[in-house]
């Protein structure tokens, strides 16, 4: 599919993205009226709370905002940052559709890919938005240069339990669009991928991923991570920022549970591993063309799905299901987003470049035997 017509399905699911958050962050408003916490209880109008304000375009009551006298100035910053946050929505999520859409076109056989792939790279747009129009907030408080990437990473990480159930519709939407713009267009070609390279380029990218989920997520390792930064300079704490992006959790060994709940726990990394080892294994023949962009995006929506099937493993292994649980469990929803941007990318690369070198590798040709001895007459 040419990029003109991939725009348009990338550019209606980045409008519609856009649109839903929007309307999210005008809800909370609701939250603030008589009568709706009585009707909601406190605990899910405070949850509903922590999830929409992050996309309130009005700061709300109690919001980091400087109250001084220079009060205009830090009110205009919070709509300049609010501003950058709906646009990024729109610019990272049109930028990677368009590839997506191409790359993974929503035609029979890969509709559901390309479903899954709009869904997480939903997820990491607005990941990516509330990531780069945090400064901004920063700054509104009055407070940007007292423990600055601390409060960066805090902010960094909000607003992305919402991101995923509107992130599915936005993608439902793109790829409807994409069906309808490619209603007449002839099937594109599925790569023909060597299995055997296919399978150690999966495992070299897998490999990667683990590096954080089994090594730097290790407790002691987790902790070295976090505090190896101390003091109270303007950098010198980037300690949260690190874990945020570098780790997908923290776990240790089995201590104050028995060994079998301890596994039924790991075995959520096992799925995370296994999510991320079938998409790389499955995604060069699903791709019109392996291109590294393009294996690099893909791997990134793979961990983010690998992310989102060991949280609801998690869930269900709980062994809760009040309603005060259920609200603490969405509230994970999108936890590891920003790590998996980062291990996706080099993961994705990885095995772009594991696949290509396998591939030669199994494309040489191999003299025979009877050649040789041809040769030798």
């Amino acid at each position: 599919m040419e990029y003109r017509y991939a725009a348009i399905p990338a550019v209606a699911g980045g409008l519609m993205l856009t649109l839903l958050l929007w309307w999210a962050g005008a809800s909370a408003d609701a939250l603030d009226l008589d009568g709706a916490t009585g009707a909601l209880g406190i605990e899910t109008a405070n949850a509903l709370r922590s999830w929409l304000f992050p996309w309130a375009y009005d700061p709300q009551a109690g919001a980091s905002v400087a109250v001084t006298a220079d009060g205009a100035s830090y009110l205009a910053l919070h709509d300049t940052a609010m501003q950058i946050r709906f646009v990024a929505v729109f610019l990272f999520y049109a930028a990677g559709a368009v590839l997506l859409v191409r790359r993974l076109p929503a035609e029979r056989g890969r509709v559901w890919q390309a479903l899954l792939a709009l869904w997480a790279w939903g997820v990491v747009a607005g990941t990516l938005a509330v990531t780069v129009s945090a400064p901004w907030l920063i700054a509104s408080g009055g407070r940007g240069s007292y423990r600055f990437l601390p409060q960066f990473a805090a902010l960094s990480s909000t607003g992305r339990t919402v991101l995923v159930p509107l992130a599915l519709a936005a993608a439902a939407w793109t790829v409807f669009v994409t069906r309808l713009a490619s209603k007449n267009a002839e099937p594109q070609p599925r790569r023909d991928v060597p299995a055997r390279a296919a399978v150690v380029a999966a495992s070299a990218g897998t490999a990667v991923v683990a590096v954080s989920v089994v090594v730097l997520s290790y407790q002691a390792n987790a902790a070295r991570i976090q505090t190896m930064f101390t003091g109270g300079g303007f950098l010198s704490e980037p300690g949260d920022l690190l874990r945020q992006w570098l780790l997908f959790g923290a776990w240790n060994g089995p201590s104050g549970v028995g060994l079998w709940d301890w596994l039924l726990v790991r075995f959520g990394d096992v799925l995370l591993l296994a999510a991320v080892w079938c998409a790389l294994r499955w995604l060069p023949g699903m791709l019109t063309r392996a291109s590294v962009p393009a294996m690099a995006a893909g791997t990134v929506c793979a961990v983010v799905l690998g992310l989102l099937v060991r949280h609801l493993w998690l869930v269900a292994t709980g062994g809760r299901t009040s309603a005060w649980h259920l609200l603490q469990a969405a509230s994970g929803l999108g936890e590891g987003t920003s790590a998996a941007v980062l291990w996706g990318t080099l993961a994705g690369v990885t095995a772009t470049v594991v696949l290509r070198v396998a591939g030669r590798r199994t494309e040489a040709p191999v003299p025979s035997a009877s050649a040789g001895a041809a040769a030798d007459g």
